[in-house]
């Protein structure tokens, strides 16, 4: 079983496809097809975890197109995920004398995503690049859109480009090596997903939660396919964030603030999961949702093995509110706070006061 995805499909400049597999198998014939380029040189960047899994698989897969591959590791986790290891990327492109005919290839999770599109979009002012995500976090959500960053000065993300992939490879059985924690990660923004946009999507998950937590083949195919047309629908509508795609980040102003205050121990979809919790509590308080639906996403986060709720002893609920006011989604110094008007369907807020939102953050704190 396998299913495929348009991206921007009619913009030449940018549509690209998804595939959503069981194997890598499908790789090599998917990349010589679509890509529509005879590339001389191809650098698989990944990082020290993913390397030691898939970075031979996919090495002899590429082989078979007649290119020089080279393969460029770098340390695992979110504290390589900046301007040194960056800089040794692009030393090591240099080295290899890659040019704009080549292919860069990001094989791993979310930073190597980000940090692969970031270099693609910036070396020689832009080479192609494809994704190939290996955890669920970066199938849903990061390989997806065309965002590239990397972090700098302790700020997630804050230096980056929008510059799109030329295809994205999924391989679902890539999740089996996950640990539970980043699959719980991943489960966050999938949850997200159907919150913001798709009640069925919603209502999908919960029906079928056992299966997806069992790591059966077939449900993870619906579920990623699910969650990527949701992400691909807003990216589509909204590529550069100036509208609907500011819909994604329900759940990210506090939870961005709690995941810098944990100097990043927390996982990503950790943190969302916290910060959706305040969110619908806000929602709450606005009227919009029934304590019965917040008690019910609570229910199905820590079905997943999601924070609902951290120690207070580990967190000032004003450490937190100050740190939501450095975020990069700040507009004329007013927070674009995501809230839920329904389930399936978010609005935007730009008058939440710092009470409400300290209550909020009251709201997860134990």
């Amino acid at each position: 079983m396998n299913k495929l995805l348009v991206v921007n499909k009619g913009d030449v400049e940018t549509e690209y496809n998804i595939s959503i597999n069981e194997s890598f198998d499908g790789l090599l014939e998917f990349l010589s097809k679509e890509s529509n380029k005879k590339y001389a040189k191809i650098c698989i960047v990944t990082d020290s975890n993913v390397a030691k899994f898939y970075s031979d698989e996919v090495n002899s897969l590429l082989n078979e197109l007649d290119s020089t591959i080279y393969i460029h590791v770098f340390e695992a986790g979110e504290a390589s995920k900046n301007l040194d290891t960056l800089s040794k990327l692009y030393e090591d492109l240099i080295k290899f004398r890659m040019d704009r005919n080549d292919l860069l290839v990001a094989l791993g999770g979310g930073v190597v995503g980000d940090l692969t599109g970031f270099c693609a979009a910036t070396y020689l002012r832009g080479i192609d690049y494809i994704q190939v995500p290996t955890t669920l976090l970066s199938q849903v959500d990061s390989s997806i859109g065309g965002k590239t960053a990397v972090d700098f000065m302790k700020y997630k993300n804050m230096v980056g480009a929008f510059y799109m992939p030329r295809l994205v490879y999924i391989n679902v059985n890539t999740l089996k090596t996950l640990d539970s924690k980043q699959f719980s990660s991943g489960m966050g923004e999938v949850i997200k997903h159907g919150l913001i946009q798709d009640e069925d999507y919603y209502d999908y998950i919960i029906a079928n939660k056992a299966d997806i937590r069992n790591n059966t083949s077939n449900s993870l195919i619906e579920l990623i396919y699910g969650s990527c047309l949701i992400k691909s629908r807003v990216v589509e509508e909204d590529p550069k964030e100036k509208g609907i795609r500011a819909y994604l980040n329900f759940g990210h102003t506090i939870g961005h603030a709690i995941e810098k205050l944990s100097n990043y121990s927390l996982f990503h979809g950790e943190c969302v999961s916290l910060g959706m919790m305040s969110a619908l509590y806000i929602s709450n308080q606005l009227g919009y949702i029934s304590e019965e639906e917040m008690h019910n996403t609570k229910d199905i986060l820590e079905y997943f093995g999601l924070k609902t709720s951290v120690n207070s002893n580990d967190f000032d609920k004003k450490e937190i509110l100050n740190a939501t006011k450095s975020d990069k989604k700040m507009d004329n110094n007013h927070i674009k706070f995501v809230v839920l008007e329904e389930i399936g369907k978010a609005g935007i807020r730009r008058d939440i006061s710092d009470e409400m939102l300290l209550d909020a953050i009251d709201y997860i704190l134990e």
